[in-house]
Parts: C-alpha cells; structure tokens; sequence
C-alpha cells in the first residue's frame, strides 16, 4: 500500500516536471519543427506531463530498490565509524557548506558559467572541510566534548526529573536502603519536611519502642544522603490546611508529578483512588520471592525446638 501511494506521488511529480518543461521548450521545439500552428501551448506540455509521469511510475520501483540498497550500504560503513568522527565530519559539512554559500552568491553573478563554478566550488570545499576536520581531531575535540557534555546534560535531567517521595513508613522500614544501592531505584528521593518533623515527634517519644523506631528512621536517612549515589531533596514546603500526613505527601506528589514510596496500606489504596503513582516495599518483596514449582523438592532445617513434644 505504502509502495503505491510513493509510486502514485512520484508520477505526479513527473507530470508537473514533464509539464514545466515542456512549457518552457515547447515554443523552441515547435518553431523548429514547424508546427506553430498545428500543435497548441498547453496540449504539448499536458502531453510532455503524462509522458514524464508515466516514465517516473514506471522506473519508481527499481529505483526505491537502488535508495534502499544505498542506505544499506552506507549505513553498515557507518557502523564502523567512531562516532567522533561522525560528528566531526558533520561539523566540517555544514563549516564548508556555510563558506561555499557565501562564496556562491559572488560566483552566482557571473554569466552562463556562475552557477556551475559554485556547484564545483561547493563539492571541492564539503570535500576539503571534512577531510580538514578529520585530519585533525585532536584540534577540534572541543566539538564532541561540547555535544557530550550536552547529553550527559539531558540525560542527567531526564535521570533525576522523576522523584520519589518517602513516607514515615518506608524510611523507618530500612529496606529502602538496599534498594537504593542495588542501582533499581532511580531519579531523587524527596523527603518532605512534615515527614522529618513527624520522625522527630516519633524519635522523642516516652515510649522506648517507639523512641527506636524514629531514631532508626533519621539514621537511615542520615545513610541514605551521605552513602548513596543517589539525589536527596529535602522539601521544606508544607501545606498546612491539610492536618493529615497521608494527605499531604498525596497532594505533595501530585506537586512535583512524582511517585510515593511507601509500605502502609492504606496510604496505597489512597493513592491508588486519587491516581497516584505508589511504589510500595512490601509488594516488591512479595515479587521477588524464590518460586517453587510443583515436584521441586526443598530442605527445610529445623532450627529451634517447639513447645511441645515432636515440634519444631
């Protein structure tokens, strides 16, 4: 189908070639031929239209054949390549290609013979500018760091622009720490400010219990800022019209288009009825367990002894 419709628009575009050129020879051709006044202007050049159409149909698929043997072709040389020298070449290209055009619009003044000195000036000079650039890499190096410092650039942004934001839960967890070095946990971790005060609150508390878990929660943050290779943002923004510490982190990765890492429940289902994206520990850890398939035998060791007789 695709083949028909590019056959279909080559034709036309042989018509309209064929046509324009006949209309510009066809008084030449009938004054010397002499048939001024036999054959009109516009049925000789609708006649050269169709002519030309029809060749270009005809020859449309032997030459799509002969484009796509010669992207073939180049594209295995590219191949082999350094990419260094590709964009090296492009860059002495479009200098040389540059210089030929303005060049051009002086040779273009010259009668009969401007427009051909500058097609030739501009193939000597594509020429030379490449092989100029090529011979000399170490000079121009500067061009490929600059386009490799600009990737590293789109990429870096495109790494860390997806955020994570931590819930209480999942920083007193600690789980999240062996997460971060295993490298599957990318873009930066956001832990709000309500977050941190909520651990504090936790970490002073009477109850012994308690006093550990949010002592445990600010040294595996603590861990996590200076240990991992991995972006930490503290958001120091709250708001306080909502009370709960649910709503907030949920209203919060709807802010900065994020996802919210947690472990509680109920904070998912939210999230999950709001359309929150929620990364939640205790799933990942259900998905990674080892999977044992019928008939597969398994050693079980018994390592403490039970209540009763015969248990353990």
């Amino acid at each position: 189908m695709i083949k028909a419709i590019i056959r279909i628009v080559v034709a036309i575009i042989g018509f309209v070639a064929g046509y324009e050129l006949l209309k510009a020879v066809f008084p030449t051709i009938l004054e010397v031929t002499g048939l001024a006044l036999q054959v009109p202007l516009p049925l000789g050049s609708i006649f050269g239209g169709v002519i030309f159409g029809f060749i270009f149909y005809i020859i449309t698929p032997s030459l799509m054949n002969s484009l796509l043997r010669l992207s073939s072709w180049v594209d295995s040389k590219l191949k082999n390549v350094p990419t260094q020298d590709i964009i090296l070449g492009v860059f002495g290209l479009l200098v040389s290609l540059f210089i030929g055009l303005l060049l051009s619009l002086l040779l273009n003044r010259i009668p009969l013979i401007g427009v051909y000195l500058s097609l030739a000036l501009n193939i000597v000079l594509v020429y030379l500018g490449i092989n100029f650039v090529l011979n000399r890499k170490e000079e121009f190096s500067f061009v490929t760091s600059l386009v490799s410092r600009q990737r590293a650039a789109v990429a870096g942004k495109a790494k860390h622009a997806d955020k994570k934001v931590l819930d209480t839960s999942v920083i007193i967890d600690g789980r999240i720490t062996d997460i971060c070095k295993t490298g599957f946990l990318e873009g930066t971790l956001v832990v709000p400010g309500f977050v941190l005060e909520e651990l504090r609150h936790i970490a002073d508390s009477p109850d012994l219990l308690k006093r550990n878990r949010g002592r445990r929660g600010l040294d595996i943050l603590n861990k996590i800022q200076k240990e991992m290779d991995i972006p930490v943002e503290i958001y120091e923004g709250d708001f306080e019209d909502i009370p709960e510490v649910d709503s907030k982190l949920v209203k919060l990765a709807k802010v900065l288009s994020g996802k919210i890492i947690t472990n509680d429940f109920n904070l998912n289902k939210v999230c999950e009825l709001q359309g929150v994206p929620v990364l939640n520990i205790n799933e990942l850890a259900n998905a990674v367990k080892p999977v044992v398939l019928p008939g597969e035998e398994m050693v079980a060791q018994i390592i403490k002894d039970g209540k009763e007789a015969g248990q353990g």
